[in-house]
């Protein structure tokens, strides 16, 4: 009886130490290391158009954005837009900037892996855009053409061209009920070209391909 209260009591040992090394090394999406120096983007026009994003508490917490000339410096708190508080890595962002139109930051939160893009308007008083279901070929099971951002709204992807604008899009015939904190357990990838949209989605229990010919206008 001793020796099988022992054995018992040896496997339940075994057991919560191979969970909490399990939690230990739960994977993120990236590097969620405390981020402390600036992210910085500059654009080549001759106005110098940029867009800084500074850290506080090691998580991203303003995006400031300007150029020569604009006479003034626009500026955000990153999680009064989101409504979340992201961790961001130097690595896993992309900025797009059109001379002194508009940038678009793209990037994803490395805690959830969840997708983000803003638009960052050079002009002081015009509306941000956000999008909080992003597709973004920062995400290695997401192939998006240079150019082009890719989202969702949970029943259709929408494709856009960053340097003029236009449009497409595809839908998936209904509302997937996507949550975008785990995006992955509905979309499992996507390929974006100019000219077409391809995904492997959940519908259902069911996975199926999607896909579509597109002409952005």
């Amino acid at each position: 009886m001793r020796s099988l209260f022992i054995f018992l009591l040896a496997i339940a040992i075994i057991s919560y130490n191979m969970g909490c090394k399990s939690g230990e090394t739960a994977k993120t999406f990236c590097d969620t290391t405390c981020l402390k120096d600036s992210i910085k983007f500059t654009g080549d026009h001759k106005l110098a158009p940029y867009v800084y994003i500074t850290a506080s508490s090691c998580i991203a917490d303003t995006i400031t954005w300007s150029y020569k000339g604009m006479g003034v410096n626009r500026k955000i708190d990153i999680a009064g837009l989101l409504k979340n508080s992201v961790h961001i890595n130097k690595n896993n962002i992309k900025c797009f900037i059109k001379d002194t139109a508009y940038a678009w930051l793209v990037f994803n939160d490395c805690a959830s892996g969840r997708g983000y893009q803003v638009k960052l308007p050079f002009n002081k008083t015009a509306d941000i855009g956000r999008k909080s279901g992003g597709i973004n070929n920062t995400d290695p099971k997401f192939a998006v053409a240079d150019g082009l951002i890719a989202y969702t709204d949970r029943g259709n992807i929408f494709v856009e061209e960053i340097a003029t604008g236009k449009k497409a899009q595809m839908t998936f015939g209904e509302d997937l009920g996507i949550e975008f904190d785990i995006i992955h357990e509905y979309i499992d990838s996507v390929s974006i070209t100019p000219t077409k949209i391809w995904s492997k989605v959940k519908i259902g229990k069911e996975w199926v391909v999607k896909e579509k010919d597109i002409t952005l206008e």
